[in-house]
């Protein structure tokens, strides 16, 4: 076990989900490390003052990306930022699954058309935590 999870959300394009990306994190942190925990602080502005630094953001997401074993990505939230880094993952041939209440929001078909991608539509947090489970324990 022990795998370097870079697990994808929106900042940018929305902090809806943030609290569930949180209990998320903390759930593949019992077990896995998580390179990309921020993404869970409730406290990430929206608008992520200091865009400055996007440079430095880029390339620490992007070493980031190489160097985990797996994405684990939660769209329910559309973020271009979340899109990049999942073709991104593609191109470096990392494993990439793909979450989303299928109750609130439908993925692009840039997405559910690519064969690469694992895809886990959802209901509710009990099916979620369910088959994420599953994931962290195969691969």
């Amino acid at each position: 076990m022990n795998k370097k999870i870079y697990f994808a959300g929106s900042i940018r394009g929305g902090r809806a989900d943030a609290e569930l990306y949180r209990r998320l994190i903390a759930y593949m942190q019992r077990t896995d490390k998580v390179l990309t925990e921020h993404i869970g602080r409730p406290e990430l502005n929206l608008l992520e003052r200091g865009r400055d630094r996007d440079a430095e953001i880029y390339r620490q997401d992007t070493g980031w990306l190489r160097e985990a074993d797996i994405v684990i990505a939660e769209c329910t939230s559309p973020s271009l930022g979340v899109g990049y880094e999942l073709a991104y993952a593609e191109k470096l041939g990392k494993p990439c699954c793909i979450f989303y209440d299928k109750t609130r929001t439908q993925l692009s078909a840039m997405l559910t058309g690519d064969p690469y991608f694992r895809i886990y539509p959802y209901e509710n947090e009990e099916e979620l935590f369910a088959r994420l489970d599953g994931i962290l324990k195969e691969e």
